[in-house]
């Protein structure tokens, strides 16, 4: 099997349904979300050499999780598909958001990304995230996205966050606060 076709010379692309030109916001939306797959495996990689292996479980998964996204956001029409994303996905990520917060020290700052490698990985996760929510954001305006990709991208991007605090705490490297940060998290405790 040769890995180049020579279809896309001309600047048009194959999605599940037709041809569209490489910039559309269908290709934007499903390369962004390719993109941060790859910065996950390289987050799962760190892991496994840190010891970290279940957070390189669920980081594995949800790689898993992010092409079933990108195969959803690649159809043309996807009405009345079989489509592979469902809430449940959305659903485990709460869950192991609340189990990495409630094993991480209370937050009342900004903090830095960073402190250990994996932790700054799962921090740059956390923005290629919040940028491929943006394009899905932009797609959605344009034509129906499948309403769990949306929920999921929203929720993936918090979970990064939680796993990289949650990185750090198992790796004993403290969080490094934002210095000019007022206190911005409050517990019900402090409300």
């Amino acid at each position: 099997m040769k890995l180049y076709t020579r279809t896309g010379d001309s600047g048009d692309t194959s999605v599940k349904g037709g041809r569209v030109r490489k910039d559309d916001s269908r290709v934007e939306a499903y390369g962004t979300v390719d993109e941060l797959n790859s910065f996950v495996g390289q987050a799962a990689a760190i892991a496994v050499r840190d010891g970290l292996s279940e957070l390189a479980a669920e980081l594995t998964e949800i790689q898993q999780e992010l092409f079933d996204c990108g195969s959803d956001l690649a159809f043309a029409d996807p009405s009345g598909r079989d489509l592979k994303l469902t809430d449940a996905s959305a659903l485990r990520l709460e869950s192991w958001i609340d189990v990495h917060t409630a094993a991480s020290p209370e937050i009342k700052r900004f903090i830095l990304p960073g402190g250990s490698e994996v932790s700054a990985m799962l921090h740059v996760c956390r923005t290629v995230c919040r940028r491929a929510e943006r394009r899905i954001v932009t797609l959605a305006a344009e034509v129906p996205v499948h309403p769990p990709v949306s929920t999921y991208m929203n929720r993936l991007s918090d979970y990064f966050f939680a796993a990289a605090r949650f990185a750090n705490v198992k790796l004993g490297i403290p969080d490094t606060e934002y210095i000019r940060s007022a206190d911005v998290f409050r517990t019900k405790s402090n409300d």
